[in-house]
């Protein structure tokens, strides 16, 4: 794959209680979501008051783009485990480190 220029970062909040059913859900769905044209990288992170963020890092825009009804798709099938639909926002990479 190339070198990622864009990342979809998503804010959520679960439910109440809801913490162990959406993990398992998205581990379910892992396959569904590393196959989304051009991912590179899924990082899921929730806090213990049990707000999250969504970070997808894709080869492009256009990619991210090509992708956004199978995401309405899977977030739809999270609806249960859900305060409220999330709105994911796009940008750039500028500048992406690892160890």
């Amino acid at each position: 794959m190339g070198k990622a220029s864009f990342a979809r970062v998503t804010p959520y909040q679960l439910k109440p209680g809801m913490r162990d059913v959406a993990t398992k859900k998205i581990n379910g769905m892992k396959g569904q979501i590393m196959a989304l044209h051009g991912m590179q990288r899924f990082l899921n992170v929730v806090n213990s008051d049990n707000s999250g963020y969504i970070v997808a890092v894709l080869d492009s825009e256009e990619a991210s783009n090509r992708n956004m009804a199978k995401v309405r798709e899977i977030w739809g099938s999270m609806a249960d485990c859900l305060q409220e639909m999330p709105t994911p926002m796009g940008y750039d990479v500028v500048l992406e480190w690892e160890n």
